[in-house]
């Protein structure tokens, strides 16, 4: 995933926390979560050597421990070591089914890079060390918790809760969810799905300053931009150098900008943003969301990466390449271009794009990634009245005084699998984490202990919420 400091929003006032109404944890709950979230950190999940089918068998046996029947609980994948694990939890069927997604594989870790083992669960000055720690094996545990405590309780939901524990989100080939989508499609149809993997519960200075729910993403697409010519040698210059002829049209595209555009997620983004930082960026905030939008807003926040990424689709040059020895003139010369793609936007419409911007048919440009753009556009899940109440009761009742606020998310996630084939997805991560010191994907990966805590009894709260007919 985008690691979660990439996603953080820049909030600037200090916002007063409240005290938290009474928890509906307790230790017995805690010390589940917590058994829960030691058991993954040290089941090696990553892609070289490590293994999601161990996860998801550690995490069936607790499931079946709990109750749940063996008809209840899936578990398959494309080969041995990528295995996805899914559990049902029955309703009154009321109302379609709940699915929840979470991904049981981690980047990789060395032990020489890390002051403790990365595959160690461990508990120090009041945080839990580990590879997953952050991303996502905390969200691993949480979910799980709320299964298995739903069960214990007899908990009848008006609607199915699913849960499906996946691999490969992180890399490798076998990505989870896209094989759910592609080959049982139906043990993860839902209403909607919510994902602790997207958005940003924002802490900073040991204040809680927003809750944030992931309702858009942009696509990944990278292109090669490649020029060939004849060569020749370096004494006899001539007119069409590939170099030359290659930094032109990059040139030409860095001062190439991509029109401002705002979507339901962002334009309520922008919306509620102004209002927390306050200011002359708000002032320019609420500018933008008006009909038309103020051109000199647009500049001033253009200016700044963290919002430009949020109005547009943007595109820059992240690797050069060209000829083949010091003494010859480059018969060839490429470069690739990383795109991020607005939500309703294609990786088609986007090429056709840089082949307005570079203004050179001697460039070719050919799509070589892609994490979901391809020809169909994805579109921002709603933001609905049944996700975003709940929400926001609940936040309200432990965290009075945190807003709640929709973010499109400038990196991609599992959602825009779900998305693509019409389930509306929703970042929640339930935890809250400091903006500063993100620290997925990093060495010494680290949660805060009372976050943690505080995430278990968010998200038992949220899923009661959500499928209890009130």
């Amino acid at each position: 995933m985008t690691p979660r400091k990439f996603l953080a929003f820049a909030v600037l006032v200090c916002l007063a926390v409240a005290s938290p109404i009474k928890a509906q944890t307790n230790d017995a709950t805690n010390q589940l979560a917590h058994d829960i979230f030691k058991q993954l950190i040290e089941i090696n999940t990553t892609d070289s050597v490590g293994n999601t089918t161990v996860a998801a068998e550690a995490m069936a046996k607790r499931l079946r421990d709990a109750g749940y029947p063996d008809g209840d609980i899936f578990l398959g994948g494309p080969n041995p070591r990528k295995g996805n694990l899914v559990v049902r939890l029955h309703g009154t069927g009321a109302r379609k089914p709940i699915l929840m997604i979470c991904h049981l594989d981690v980047v990789e870790a060395r032990r020489e890079d890390w002051s403790v083992d990365p595959f160690k669960f461990l508990e120090k000055d009041g945080y839990f060390y580990g590879r997953g720690t952050e991303d996502i094996k905390d969200g691993d545990a949480i979910l799980m918790s709320a299964m298995i405590r739903m069960k214990r309780e007899g908990y009848k939901p008006d609607r199915d809760i699913i849960l499906a524990l996946t691999a490969d989100e992180e890399g490798g080939q076998s990505n989870g969810v896209a094989w759910l989508v592609e080959n049982h499609p139906d043990l993860i149809a839902a209403d909607f799905a919510l994902n602790p993997d997207a958005g940003v519960f924002e802490l900073q200075d040991g204040k809680r300053k927003l809750v944030g729910i992931e309702a858009a993403e942009k696509t990944y697409q990278d292109f090669e931009l490649k020029v060939t010519n004849r060569g020749g040698h370096s004494s006899l210059p001539t007119s069409d150098n590939a170099i030359y002829q290659l930094a032109d049209g990059l040139a030409r595209l860095q001062h190439f900008q991509f029109p401002f555009e705002l979507n339901e997620v962002t334009r309520e983004y922008f919306s509620r943003s102004a209002n927390i930082l306050g200011g002359s960026i708000g002032a320019d905030m609420k500018a933008i969301v008006q009909n038309p939008p103020d051109a000199g807003a647009i500049a001033r926040l253009s200016a700044m990466p963290y919002y430009n990424a949020r109005f547009r689709t943007t595109c820059v040059a992240t690797m050069l390449q060209g000829g083949h020895a010091r003494n010859a003139l480059p018969g060839f010369a490429t470069a690739n271009v990383n795109c991020r793609i607005l939500p309703g936007h294609t990786a088609d419409e986007t090429r056709s794009a840089l082949v307005e911007a570079l203004k050179d048919p001697n460039i070719s440009v050919t799509p070589i990634v892609s994490q979901g753009a391809g020809s169909e556009a994805t579109k921002p899940s709603p933001l609905r009245p049944d996700v975003m109440g709940p929400l926001e009761k609940v936040s309200a009742g432990l965290w009075p005084g945190v807003p709640v606020v929709p973010q499109m998310d400038p990196g991609a996630s599992d959602n825009s699998i779900l998305r693509a084939r019409g389930i509306p997805a929703y970042g929640i991560v339930g935890v809250f984490t400091d903006v500063e010191d993100d620290r997925s994907h990093g060495k010494d990966e680290r949660i805060r202990v009372a976050s943690f805590y505080s995430g278990v009894d968010f998200y038992y709260r949220f899923l009661k919420a959500l499928s209890s007919g009130e």
